[in-house]
């Protein structure tokens, strides 16, 4: 949107179908997917660059929130073991029956 509003302060001016078919074509390789669907669902001719624009942008925060529940999902919690030793039998005795009744 800077660089159209640029250009056209400039004079240089460009249809609003010569907009779309630019910025589909500047996107990266992984946004392939999102253009081909887009190329054959609408009429890139009658397509309002607003339209387009907001497309886009949940694209966008849809693959921002799956890779946030990927990286969640891999998150994992790890305890530290440790060993006390017990003062007399009888602590161990009372441990164990509690272990067995429980």
């Amino acid at each position: 949107t800077t660089i159209i509003n640029s250009l056209k302060n400039l004079g240089k001016s460009y249809s609003n179908q010569e907009l779309v078919r630019k910025i589909l074509r500047c996107l990266p390789k992984s946004w392939t997917p999102k253009v081909t669907a887009i190329e054959e669902a609408k009429d890139l001719s009658t397509l309002p660059l607003e339209q387009l624009l907001g497309s886009l942008m949940t694209h966008e925060t849809t693959m921002k929130n799956h890779e946030n529940v990927e990286v969640s999902k891999k998150k994992s919690i790890a305890f530290k073991a440790s060993k006390e030793d017990s003062e007399s039998d009888e602590d161990g005795d009372v441990a164990l029956i509690t272990s067995q009744f429980k």
